[in-house]
């Protein structure tokens, strides 16, 4: 049962009553009739305290609440941003050409920025067109000809700021000039509209060695004349940084509109071409990403500016989008709060979706203009315990707005507690639990001699077969059974249900180097098994058998050990202590942890993976050798790379869904199982912890943009947070109390002292 602390009524206040017996003994002096008066002083003062943490008045507003996790985002930029945690507030500020519609299943894409979604057309090696049905080996060039919404209007920003004689007012400041200022809001403000050049000079912007590119490996290898677009802006950009501090934060503006790219332009002003090597199907899911959102050449100018890095002014922390949010307030690890974008067109909402939808109210608002809020404020929650107190007490609307999983734990406690299911139930906790298209996994570092391929092939088959027995001693179904608030389907595979080429939960789809049969049902493979593979990899009990040293492995976490994470990470430590290996704990922060990837300094790491497109390929590709994290900045974390793997990857990608497509992907899965460069962990289960108060909820990890669609009855939130907090009156009562008793001892004493003569004897 929850006990609820009573705020403004603490420790050290208390403390302070008992301090102030000499004042309360002079008041009893002075003032002997007004102790009504000193308990009503104290009951009116405390009377007032609760235990909301948000302003007074914060439940009557058009503001949903939620927590961030651990820390702020670090990349908001679009060109860098591809973390979970960045898209509560990238997908709420950009708009990509695409977006998926927001209550149809399977996912649909739809035009956002783009009047409509096009179908690319294929031209032959000698120029000629190809039917919309060519084969992949046919196709040289594949060709989107994108036309781009007219009238849509940037949000206000003092990039776009022009002065009496229609010059950029903030294009050429001085060093100092920034002076104070930290917020883009401090600055006098302006706007233009969206052309189809912000999204040419946004494709552009992946060549930059300015920032993080994880997406410029995949991009080059498609978009025409990328690649070779990212040598020579290496080049110019060496040239403009000559002679300047490399320590800097000011850097000169690279402008990319100065050199022209091949394979993105705008033959019209709201029209985009984009030329693409072979032929993609996947491309048109690109175009819904952030990557792809559009960068007015202005942010990038107006951030150049002298001293902007150092009061960190960045599109990192103050991103510049079309979209119905815009960043008001940046508070670095504390706190992010969006307001709506006064210029925003207002897009209407669906009014077609699933056949529950309707039953669900999810069709209510059919046809009415987005966003319904005014904004959103998440605060950075390092704790559970906390976090989960405020949703409970009805201070969060949404637990946590980027999270699909937040509701399972909720779930658990209600299934296990009838007391706590009544509770849930009388305050309209609901939590549908369904399947999505994530999964989690622990994975090795593929370039790490100890772990990895190995310098020879004798070597090579050794780190092999120690990985094989890492991956049958993890057991994720002891996982789901120890943490069932975080539980899971066990993976076979990389690809989850929902994904076409998935082979999850039929024979095909077993992997036979952790599972085997026994009485016709699927189970992991023996300690000994894993025992016997750490002797042929030359490990027998856990220790070097040339040097009889134990082996000592580094895990490294992207979190912090708090309490609530140490119970998981001690059950991962015991995993590999079954086979003798000893785990050295590295948990950090995510950015600290995601400098070490680039590095390459990890060993073996926890890694979750959200799609961001319903394709295998979406998959598939964090294991394709250009895509390596520590070589050329991809996704490829595990830095694996197998040709064998990499040409298959290479024709996957040119393939539309059916058989020919799914042997590719049983091909691939096949290798993965058997070089083991990770331990398949589990599909999480997804189920949102959402307020009864927040409607048109339908959450989902591909569709990222759904700030616009929900609403928010504030009446009914500040009814049930009163209902819920009621005030705890009984303490009051009791600090009137002993207020009251300490100003009758005092005044007592105080009587009793002038009644008493030199020799201590009472007068009568």
């Amino acid at each position: 049962m929850q006990v609820m602390p009573i705020r403004g009524v603490t420790g050290d206040s208390l403390f302070g009553v008992f301090r102030m017996g000499g004042v309360f003994s002079a008041l009893g002096r002075a003032l002997p009739g007004r102790l009504v008066w000193v308990g009503a002083l104290a009951l009116v003062t405390l009377a007032g305290c609760d235990n909301s943490p948000w302003p007074k008045g914060a439940s009557e507003s058009q503001l949903i609440y939620s927590a961030m996790i651990e820390n702020t985002p670090r990349h908001l930029d679009p060109t860098a941003s591809y973390w979970s945690n960045d898209t509560l507030v990238t997908y709420q500020v950009y708009e990509p050409p695409y977006g998926y519609h927001y209550l149809k299943r399977p996912f649909e894409l739809v035009p956002k920025a783009a009047e409509k979604v096009v179908t690319p057309q294929y031209f032959d090696k000698n120029g000629n067109r190809l039917p919309d049905d060519a084969p992949g080996e046919q196709v040289a060039e594949s060709v989107y000809e994108v036309p781009i919404k007219r009238g849509i209007m940037f949000q206000p920003h003092p990039a776009f700021a022009k002065d009496e004689q229609g010059q950029y007012r903030y294009h050429h400041m001085k060093p100092g000039e920034v002076g104070e200022r930290r917020s883009p809001l401090e600055f006098e403000q302006g706007t233009r509209e969206l052309v189809a050049d912000d999204f040419v000079y946004a494709l552009k912007r992946h060549a930059t060695t300015r920032i993080t590119t994880p997406i410029f490996g995949i991009f080059s290898e498609y978009v025409i004349g990328l690649k070779e677009y990212g040598e020579m802006i290496k080049k110019e950009d060496a040239k403009l940084r000559q002679g300047t501090d490399p320590a800097s934060l000011d850097k000169p503006f690279l402008d990319f509109r100065k050199w022209p790219l091949a394979g993105a332009t705008a033959p019209e002003k709201h029209l985009l071409r984009i030329r693409l090597h072979g032929k993609y199907p996947q491309w048109k899911y690109w175009m819904q990403m952030t990557f792809m959102a559009p960068v007015p050449w202005e942010a990038d100018a107006f951030y150049a500016q002298p001293g902007m890095a150092a009061n960190s002014l960045t599109l990192d922390n103050w991103p510049v989008g079309t979209g119905p949010f815009m960043v008001a307030e940046f508070v670095k690890d504390r706190r992010i709060v969006m307001k709506r974008n006064p210029n925003y067109r207002g897009e209407p909402y669906p009014c077609e979706g699933m056949p529950e939808d309707k039953a669900k109210g999810l069709l209510e608002d059919c046809g009415k203009k987005t966003p319904f809020i005014d904004g959103i404020v998440a605060t950075v929650e390092r704790e559970a315990t906390p976090q989960k107190n405020k949703f409970r007490d009805g201070y969060y609307d949404m637990e946590v707005f980027e999270r699909t999983d937040t509701g399972i734990q909720y779930l658990v406690e209600a299934n296990d507690s009838d007391e706590v299911a009544e509770v849930y139930r009388k305050k309209g906790f609901t939590f549908p639990k369904y399947g999505d298209v994530n999964s989690y996994f622990i994975a090795f570092n593929m370039i790490d001699p100890v772990i990895g391929w190995g310098d020879n092939e004798a070597q090579r088959e050794r780190n092999r077969k120690l990985r094989q027995a890492i991956t049958i001693a993890i057991d994720w179904e002891e996982y789901s059974k120890v943490f069932p608030k975080k539980a899971g389907e066990t993976a076979m595979s990389l690809l989850p249900e929902g994904i076409p080429g998935s082979r999850e939960g039929t024979p095909e789809g077993v992997n036979p180097v952790t599972h085997k049969v026994v009485n016709g049902k699927y189970v992991r493979r023996s300690i000994e098994d894993a025992q016997k593979l750490m002797e042929e990899a030359g490990y027998p009990g856990g220790r070097d058998v040339k040097s009889g040293k134990p082996l000592v492995i580094n895990y490294d976490f992207y979190a912090p050990p708090t309490p609530e994470r140490k119970p998981e990470i001690d059950w991962v430590v015991k995993q590999f202590a079954k086979l003798g290996i000893q785990l050295e704990v590295r948990a950090t922060d995510n950015n600290q942890f995601q400098d070490k990837v680039r590095k390459g300094k990890h060993q073996v790491f926890w890694l979750g993976w959200n799609a961001d497109y319903p394709d295998a390929e979406n998959f598939l590709f964090l294991f394709y050798g250009p895509n390596s994290k520590s070589i050329s900045d991809g996704e490829n974390t595990a830095n694996y790379q197998n040709p064998e793997f990499d040409k298959l990857f290479t024709q996957l990608k040119m393939m539309d869904e059916g058989p020919a497509k799914q042997e590719i992907i049983d091909k691939m899965m096949e290798l993965l199982r058997r070089d083991a460069p990770l331990s398949f962990g589990f599909y999480p289960y997804a189920s949102a912890a959402v307020q009864k108060w927040v409607t048109n909820s339908k959450p989902a990890i591909l569709v990222r943009d759904h700030g616009r669609y929900l609403r928010l009855n504030s009446t009914e939130r500040t009814a049930s947070l009163a209902e819920w907090n009621r005030p705890v009156w009984w303490p009051l009562a009791l600090l009137v109390a002993v207020i009251a008793a300490g100003v009758m001892v005092a005044r007592n004493s105080l009587r009793r002292r002038e009644r008493m003569n030199a020799r201590g004897e009472i007068l009568v």
